[in-house]
Parts: structure tokens; sequence; C-alpha cells
């Protein structure tokens, strides 16, 4: 397998990858019953994300036949991933720091779900990014007092479970509180998860579930990273008042909640587009945490072994994995969290300036189209990638220390761009290593 192959293949497993987490295809399948005729039950849709626009079509696709008057709704989603909609009304809003138009939408659609019946469902459309677009902050906080946490804890270096756990307790709506909300009404969640391990607890912070965090964890969080946080936000959390529903609130028990797409589906969907192309696939997990240029160290070395000694699979293999690494801020650069570890990889491979790291290959991106706050998904990389940032005066390593790996791979163009997805499962990342790597 030799260029340019090795480069359309790996776009084509992100490509299946996408495929697999497409609301059009995940959604259909887990819409319940709707409330019986006669029973003056309504469908109220609601939900946030960056597919939510997707998957408010995919509803409308099917229940479109229904009465005004039996189907309304209001999902929230990232600026520039709005999908048309007839009867469920789409807005816009910022992410990943949320603005007043997120909070805007998250009052409008709390207030939706009040004074709802029996008969009534709640249909909660839920997906990566909700948290960021669904904010609405507890009392006594207010929308720039929970901005500036929001960029501190994104500077940071903490993992999504512990930012979440952070927002669900500086917020009116997440944590369970909005299908609190909602009681007595039924309420069922379809959640397209963008988190490791798949926490419904964790996806968006869990607007629609139990949460078994508590103010004193999101105060040893806040302390942990020695985030410096407004008088208001500390003083809320030291208070620990109304704390958020736990598992076994009554208010809770008609929920039911359903994951219909996950970064597992789609490494799997990869890994089986890679055997019918004669390609050996290796799943290494879909939940990878930790710093992004750490894990390109490790995944680096996994690498090796497969081209010297065939282990765990002989050439041609794909290392394929998901999850969500992080990004420790010490530069000025441009970059998101795929790009930094694809340059990590990079540099890790070609341990010399010009050495090269023949026969393997690489993408990382992000499954939503957008890596970090760039408008690229990620990037890819392939043997000589150093020898060619070097002709054009790029100091790699210089450029990995000042978190600039998207510059990096813009001046060598060679950015992965796919515009919004309009879904969101995580990082997918594929390492090709092909026989010619063996052969050295």
């Amino acid at each position: 397998m030799g260029a340019p192959q090795p480069g359309a293949f790996l776009r084509r497993l992100f490509d299946a990858a996408l495929e697999a987490a497409d609301p059009a295809r995940a959604v259909p399948r887990f819409l319940p019953a709707q409330p019986p005729k006669g029973s003056g039950g309504r469908i109220v849709v609601v939900g946030a994300g960056k597919a939510a626009g997707a998957m408010a079509r995919a509803v409308e696709d099917h229940w479109g036949h229904l009465p005004e008057s039996e189907l309304t709704g209001l999902v929230v989603t990232r600026y520039g991933h709005a999908v048309a909609c007839q009867r469920i009304e789409v807005i816009e809003a910022a992410h990943p720091v949320p603005d007043q138009a997120g909070l805007d939408a998250a009052r409008r659609i709390l207030k939706m779900v009040q004074g709802l019946g029996p008969d009534d469902l709640v249909l909660c459309l839920i997906s990566g990014g909700g948290s960021a677009l669904l904010s609405l902050p507890a009392e006594g906080i207010t929308l720039e007092e929970k901005q500036a946490v929001n960029k501190a804890l994104l500077r940071s270096g903490a993992a999504i479970d512990e930012m979440n756990c952070l927002r669900k307790h500086l917020s009116a709506i997440k944590g369970g509180r909005l299908a609190a909300a909602a009681a007595p009404a039924r309420v069922v969640s379809l959640l397209i998860s963008d988190v490791p391990g798949d926490d419904p607890a964790v996806i968006a912070s869990g607007p629609t579930v139990p949460d078994p965090t508590s103010f004193a964890d999101a105060l040893a969080i806040l302390d942990k990273y020695g985030i410096d946080a407004p008088a208001s936000v500390r003083a809320h959390l030291e208070a620990g008042a109304e704390e958020t529903p736990k598992p076994g609130d009554p208010r809770l028990a008609g929920c039911e909640t359903h994951l219909i797409a996950r970064p597992q589906d789609s490494l799997e969907a990869a890994a089986a587009l890679a055997r019918q192309e004669g390609v050996t696939p290796v799943i290494l997990g879909d939940s990878i945490e930790g710093e992004a240029r750490e894990v390109a160290q490790v995944m680096a070395g996994i690498a090796r072994q497969v081209a010297r000694f065939g282990q765990p699979a002989a050439s041609p293999c794909v290392l394929l994995s998901g999850g969500e690494t992080t990004v420790t801020l010490r530069g000025q650069g441009r970059g998101g969290r795929n790009a930094e570890f694809l340059l990590a990889l990079t540099v890790a491979l070609e341990s010399a300036p010009g050495q090269g790291a023949p026969g393997i290959y690489a993408l990382a991106c992000d499954t939503d189209g957008i890596d970090g706050s760039e408008d690229n998904a990620g990037a890819i990389t392939g043997p000589g990638c150093l020898a060619r940032a070097a002709a054009g005066g790029l100091d790699a390593k210089a450029m990995l220390a000042d978190n600039d790996g998207y510059s990096f791979f813009s001046a060598l163009n060679d950015l992965v761009v796919t515009g919004p997805t309009l879904t969101n499962v995580n990082d997918f990342r594929a390492i090709l290593v092909t026989p010619e790597a063996a052969e050295r």
C-alpha cells in the first residue's frame, strides 16, 4: 500500500466512523411510542449539542405528520451546526464558552417542560457540546462569571467528567434538573456519546439523568486545578444548597435514557471497512484520555512495535482509538487536541529531522468536524513530514511547545477540513503501519 493510497484509506475510515454516528441513521431506531390517540398527550422535543439540529430533523422526518398541537420543540446547537426544521425550532449559540443566546435558549427549554402532565412526552435530544450550549447559571451567578470559570477549565487540562461535575453544580438545568422540572411527564432521552465510558451523567452534564457527584466534588476540582473562581461561584459551591437530583429521586422515576451512538460504534465501523480493504484493524480503546502529547508517545511506541515485531498484529495494520485527550496550554499557538496529538506523534516517530518514519501514516480528527475552536476536524501525517516542515522553515518541536499544531499542519496543507459533521462521538485516531515500515 503506497502513497497516495494511505491518506485516502485513512480518510475512508474516518468517513465510515462518521456514517456510523449519523443522527439520520441512529435516531429513528430509538424513537419511543407516541402518546396514545385521544389521550391529549403532547410531544415536546428539547435538546442541546452539536448534533441537536440533525437529531431534530430526524425526529421530524418520522413524526412530521403529527398535528402542530401535538408536536413542538426547541433545541440549541453550536453556531454553524443548525439544520432547517419545520416544527422544532433550532437555535444557535456559542461553544465551548457559553453566551447569552445559549442562556436564553436554556431558559426557554426549562419553561417549555414545566407544567406538563403524565400523558405528555418530553423527548430530549442530547449530544456532545450540550453542556456549554445549555447554559443557565444557578441563582446568584452571572453569565460572565460562568464564562470565566469555563475558560479556566478549558485551559487547566481537566478531564471532561471533571469539567462537567463543576458545570452541573453551577447550573439551574444540568445534572438532572431538566428532567426534574418536567415531572410528572414521561421523559425519554436519546444520547449521542462524546465522553470516555459513555456515562449518561457526563454527556452534556446529564440534564435528564441523576447526578452522583456533589458540591464537595465540584469544590475539590476547583482547588485541584487552582482555578481562581469569582467569589460568588465559590460561595455557591461552599453553601451546597439545592443539590442536583440523585439516583432514586422520585421526580426522575419516569425517565428513560438510550445511547443511540457511541465512539465504539464508530471504531467498529472503521474496523469493518479496514478488514474489507485487507488491513488488520486493532482497536486500542474507545475512551483513551490523558495529555495529547503523552498519548502520542504511547501510540508511537505501539506503531513501532507493529513495524518491528508484528505485534499486536502484523502489517498492514491500522491502530484505531477514540476518547478525549486534553491539552494543558503552555504556549500561544493555534491548535486543538487532535493537531497537538498528531504533531507530537510525528515528532516521536521521526526522531531526527529528515530521518522520517517510512511506512507509518496517521490521522487524528474530532468527529464533530471542529478540532477545538479552529475550522478543521484535525490533520493527517505521513513519512517525511518533518523533512517537509524543515524545508519550509518550520520547527516542529518549537511549534509543539507553543501548542501550535494547527499552524504546523496548515503550512504543510495537511489539515483535514470537513465542516460541521452534525454529529459528535469524540476523537477518532487511526495509525496505519504498512509493510514498508516492517522492511526498513
